[in-house]
């Protein structure tokens, strides 16, 4: 397997590393040096020739080959039993649905945020228990800065990216789903359960909630609905998908109560939203306040199947979140992909 990246040729690790800072070929973080027979292990995982192109950015005139994932995901420091997750990360946020320029140039400074369903999430060792969102977790940390380290090496971030704040999922976010009576998040997109699958998604860092009083799941949701109408996300000038994660407490309260996700998405669709009157107050809409304005509402998203709702973290603790999207459904779409397609695997 011949491998066309240039070779170059260090006295040991540590140099590399440094030289690798050096470059700017780094998240900010120590790398894993890329040997040649590193990535040719990543490649040998999903079956591809170096050469093969995986996605693109045409705003920049950037591709993405085989290879130049495999150096960053060794870079990451992923085994390569995590590279078809990274390969079928790559493909869903080069699908033109997603449209990566946008949040990843834009001053909001979005994340890309990577959720993981079906056996391979199990099969490699992904956390979808305590501080599922956080550190800890090789799987979790390295897909998911996977991902950054290629939009910084190869996908023109040095030069597009004007986040005014950023956030730290930056460096990466990403997850796995835990399996719960509820319909999985890539069943609800149209996969069978059998199926591995990733699914992106490009939002703001987790709005944290708490409720540890509420008796009725319905409060729960209440709660849930009042974070998500922040009067200061995009959600509430545009069109924007948004991601919601129950923990297990919470998701044993609503289970309990018959909640299934079906219907929890339909309860926080009429009941996440803001009067007009809130946003006038806002200067949202920069007209006088009328008495009607006070009757008449914004919803948060304008269906239920725009909340990508999941369970994940850890058993103890009544701690959920929200994570709002960036600007437009039109610009920018929550992207599904099989792994096994996304891979070439048979």
């Amino acid at each position: 397997m011949n491998l066309s990246s240039e070779k170059i040729e260090l006295k040991d690790a540590l140099e590399a590393i440094e030289y690798y800072f050096q470059k700017g070929w780094t998240d900010g973080l120590p790398i894993v040096p890329p040997t040649a027979d590193k990535i040719q292990a990543m490649l040998k995982s999903v079956n591809m020739t170096p050469d093969t192109v995986v996605g693109s950015i045409p705003e920049r005139d950037r591709a993405f080959t085989a290879e130049i994932v495999a150096i960053n995901a060794v870079m990451a420091g992923c085994l390569p039993g995590y590279f078809p997750v990274v390969m079928a990360a790559v493909q869903a946020m080069t699908d033109p649905k997603f449209g990566v320029h946008g949040p990843t140039a834009s001053t909001h400074g979005a994340a890309i945020m990577i959720i993981v369903n079906g056996p391979i999430a199990g099969q490699i060792g992904m956390n979808d228990g305590g501080n599922a969102f956080a550190n800890g977790n090789r799987a979790n940390a390295t897909i998911g800065r996977a991902i950054r380290l290629l939009l910084t090496n190869a996908g023109g971030s040095p030069e597009f990216d004007r986040s005014t704040l950023g956030h730290p999922g930056k460096f990466s976010f990403c997850f796995a789903e835990r399996e719960t009576e509820w319909t999985p998040l890539h069943v609800q997109r149209g996969f069978k359960k059998h199926d591995s699958t990733v699914t992106v998604f490009a939002c703001e860092g987790p709005n944290q909630f708490q409720n540890h009083n509420a008796l009725k799941a319905e409060s729960v949701l209440r709660t849930l609905a009042d974070r998500m109408s922040a009067l200061g996300t995009f959600h509430m000038g545009s069109d924007t998908e948004m991601a919601v994660t129950i923990c297990p407490e919470h998701y044993k309260d609503l289970y309990e109560q018959g909640w299934t996700k079906e219907t929890v998405q339909q309860f926080l669709y009429e009941h996440a939203k803001r009067s007009v009157a809130d946003m006038k107050l806002g200067g949202l809409i920069e007209e006088p306040i009328e008495e009607e304005d006070y009757k008449k509402f914004k919803k948060v998203v304008s269906a239920p199947d725009q909340i990508l709702l999941t369970v994940a973290g850890g058993k103890a603790g009544r701690f959920s979140a929200c994570m709002p999207g960036w600007f437009s459904s039109k610009q920018s779409r929550a992207v599904t992909k099989s792994i096994h397609v996304a891979t070439g695997f048979t």
